[in-house]
């Protein structure tokens, strides 16, 4: 008897019809014999929704109260779903983040779990029992409800999975699987069968929307291999595991992108220890997570410093730095929120050479200007216009995965 974790994301769980969908694949896999505990996004659009509905009450919301709020969509779908196993015969119980004992910080909308006391949910396995249990959500040590960030369903699920040291762990969406790059950008991308820890955290944290990057890291760090796979049809999935000797290594796996990004430059300021230092850290004691930096040559004891971070912080970010713009004796700030990141990945990086020139002479051929460049081992990524964004995929695509004949 094997004991599986599924998750099924919004769109999965969409409508009354849906979630019936969901409850016939989660009772077929339960007459196969295995174990199931099944995590549960909100409906689609309704954490959208009460996110308005909380900015309409208040322009900057209580985090407190905005955390029990858009916590509520993850309720309704456990509570369908085991309402409605029940109806057809397989015993069922719902669990909230705080019954299931998700225990994270007290980072509201971007806690991280610190541990899960699985005792409540092994128990109702050990009688049988389906475990349905709302993802997205957890309780801090207050008692507080606090939710894990966007994508969070995800980071709920791989978390379980290696809590419980479950056997598999199904992330369940509205694609097939892991392609190449965006399907509606590309018409020849590709569905990958596998692909390594590495080249799925870097395509995650590069704009990659199949799965979000923190449960990615989790899994990675806990050694928990991942089957993405469609809710609709049963063929098709990528396996997401641990580098094999036997993977095909790609010099490009993937060309991702991502829109959520804004630009800050530091103007004019002074090249001395320490001043980095004081600019980044307020940053990071409010969580804000700070993505590319850049900073120019020194020129006569002065220099520009320019970063990105999610679109969603630029106004607490800017309003963070200006105070310490004041203090350290920089000459302004610079704000520019029409630029997205493209990326490509790829392990195959690491024994080839030339892939980053390759990347900025087809850039530079459709006349797309690079504003910043960010590199690892296994990925380069860069800041481009906004409206370049699709163009930049296609050709980028088109330069690395060139269809057949072409």
């Amino acid at each position: 008897m094997a004991l599986v974790v599924q998750k099924y994301g919004g769109t999965s769980v969409g409508d009354i019809d849906r979630i019936e969908n969901v409850a016939k694949r989660v009772i077929r896999s339960k007459l196969e014999g295995n174990e199931l505990v099944v995590v549960l996004s909100a409906m689609a659009g309704e954490t959208d929704r009460l996110i308005r509905l909380a900015q309409k009450a208040a322009p900057e919301p209580d985090p407190r109260e905005y955390d029990s709020l858009i916590s509520t969509g993850e309720q309704v779908t456990v509570s369908l779903l085991a309402i409605m196993l029940n109806r057809m015969g397989h015993p069922a119980k719902s669990f909230l983040g705080f019954q299931a004992r998700i225990l994270t910080d007290q980072a509201f909308s971007k806690a991280r779990i610190m541990n899960i006391e699985t005792e409540s949910i092994r128990d109702s396995l050990r009688k049988g029992m389906i475990a349905v249990v709302a993802g997205f959500q957890g309780i801090d040590q207050g008692n507080n409800i606090t939710t894990l960030g966007r994508g969070g369903s995800d980071t709920s699920a791989v978390a379980l999975a290696a809590a419980l040291k479950a056997d598999a762990c199904h992330i369940y969406t509205d694609v097939d699987g892991v392609y190449t790059t965006d399907p509606n950008i590309c018409s020849n991308a590709r569905r990958l069968d596998k692909i390594t820890y590495d080249e799925m955290l870097e395509m995650a944290r590069a704009g990659a929307k199949v799965l979000q990057s923190r449960s990615v890291e989790l899994a990675k760090k806990f050694n928990v291999p991942i089957v993405v796979k469609s809710s609709f049809k049963d063929e098709g999935g990528t396996l997401v595991s641990r580098e094999e000797k036997d993977m095909e290594k790609e010099v490009v796996a993937g060309v991702t992108y991502d829109r959520d990004q804004a630009k800050i430059t530091v103007v004019h300021v002074p090249d001395s220890p320490g001043v980095a230092a004081r600019l980044f850290m307020p940053l990071s004691e409010h969580n804000i997570i700070v993505d590319m930096i850049i900073q120019n040559a020194s020129i006569q004891g002065y220099t520009d410093l320019t970063f990105t971070v999610s679109r969603k912080d630029i106004r607490e970010a800017t309003r963070i730095i200006s105070d310490v713009v004041k203090e350290v004796g920089a000459e302004k700030l610079e704000i520019d929120d029409n630029v997205a990141k493209v990326s490509i990945v790829g392990v195959g990086m690491i024994s080839h050479s030339g892939v980053a020139a390759r990347m900025f002479e087809t850039l530079a051929r459709e006349g797309i200007n690079i504003m910043m460049i960010s590199t690892s081992e296994i990925k380069v990524s860069c800041v481009v216009e906004e409206k370049y964004t699709e163009l930049a995929v296609r050709v980028l695509h088109n330069a690395f995965h060139p269809e057949k004949g072409s």
